[in-house]
């Protein structure tokens, strides 16, 4: 409902400039839905050249075959959610098996698609040619199975008390598992969905997806998303080192006493170095500069530039590859009187001016995409708005 509703309504906060033979610059989505034209090409090109000072050259994003990655990250409310819809609509569209995921606690991706994709797995989206699954990662799932690689101990005396040396638990420390996997809990959405995406894309049932693309939750939880595969390394690391280090400490023990059944080493270690190599699978994704790109979304703000100023610049210390800044909300040109859209559009003019200069921003690809006055929700909808701001 939303959909017919975008851009229908825009002239009440804008009065729009008309092109010859009385067409508007901005042509109504609900007019190109019932027209059977849902590609935008009522939309011209030209309407938006102070929108479009900097194309997302999406000629060079789908044209390889090998798989890639695509990150969308920035603040909160600035529209990351419909940019990677749109975007992974727009792969698949283009004949790019995808996969959307959500990383974000507060799933949005349901209601961009207008479909009931929760659940923790992935879900076809209907309405696109070619395949097209999203998944909504329910983290909570993804911790109890970090758990159970865990080998289901919640403490290191659980695990000694298992071989019959609780005795020494103490010497030790009651060292807790849980809370050691709890530590990071903020940005384990992330690390699960990356997880849980390399474990799709290495089964060969999945191994026809081209394109994966990331909803990922607002900046803090992003920037800790980029330090914790090092964080679960080096934990990861520790139990294993231990569980090793009490069997040895266990067969020594038992030989004492004349006992010659040798204890093995449990089947959760070889789980745990598993889960090591997806962590180092996942810091790998982000950093290979062939596979991975990260897309900041923002909103012409100065808050909003400085937060994405600063999330680059994380970004490129982490070594991960930044190419593309997306703008978002930019109110479109007009001929109005109304003087709160005059003064709007002035401080949007000088805001893009700030990105200019910025030593941070200033050399990544803008691409500004024009405020709409609806939702976007559906898959007609996220195809509209891909053709804006995917060219």
């Amino acid at each position: 409902m939303a959909a017919s509703l975008l851009l229908n309504r825009v002239s009440r906060s804008v009065s729009l400039q008309r092109l010859g033979g009385g067409a508007l610059r901005f042509s109504s989505l609900d007019a190109q839905i019932h027209g059977g034209r849902i590609s935008g090409a009522l939309f011209p090109e030209r309407s938006l050249a102070t929108l479009a000072k900097g194309a997302s050259c999406f000629d060079e994003m789908v044209t390889a075959n090998q798989r890639k990655y695509y990150l969308l990250g920035g603040k909160g409310g600035v529209g990351k959610t419909s940019c990677a819809a749109s975007l992974a609509v727009k792969f698949a569209s283009h004949g790019h098996p995808t996969i959307v995921v959500s990383t974000d606690p507060a799933h949005s991706l349901s209601d961009s698609f207008s479909q009931d994709l929760s659940g923790g797995v992935l879900k076809p989206v209907q309405g696109v040619d070619s395949p097209l699954l999203a998944l909504e990662i329910t983290p909570e799932r993804m911790k109890e199975e970090i758990k159970r690689q865990a080998g289901g101990d919640k403490s290191v005396k659980n695990m000694m008390d298992s071989m019959g040396l609780g005795m020494f638990a103490g010497e030790l420390g009651d060292l807790n598992l849980e809370d050691m996997l709890n530590a990071a809990s903020p940005g384990i959405d992330e690390i699960a969905a990356i997880s849980k995406v390399l474990q799709f894309v290495e089964s060969p049932e999945y191994s026809r997806f081209t394109r994966i693309v990331f909803d990922t939750a607002p900046t803090g939880h992003t920037l800790r998303l980029l330090s914790l595969p090092d964080f679960y390394d080096s934990s990861i690391s520790k139990i294993t080192k231990l569980k090793k280090k009490i069997t040895a400490a266990a067969s020594a023990f038992t030989s004492v006493f004349g006992k010659k059944k040798e204890i093995q080493e449990q089947g959760p270690s070889n789980e745990l170095d598993q889960l090591k190599e997806r962590m180092e699978k996942v810091r790998n994704v982000f950093r290979d500069v062939d596979t991975t790109e990260f897309v900041i979304v923002t909103i012409p703000t100065v808050m909003a530039i400085n937060e994405s100023s600063r999330l680059h610049a994380s970004l490129r210390k982490e070594n991960v590859p930044v190419h593309r800044l997306i703008v978002n909300q930019l109110l479109p040109p007009s001929e109005s009187d109304c003087k709160f859209c005059s003064v709007r559009r002035k401080e949007q003019t000088r805001v893009l001016g700030l990105i200019e200069k910025d030593t941070e921003l200033s050399g990544l690809k803008m691409i500004q995409s024009p405020l709409l006055d609806a939702e976007i929700r559906g898959v007609p909808a996220l195809k509209f708005m891909g053709d804006l701001i995917w060219k």
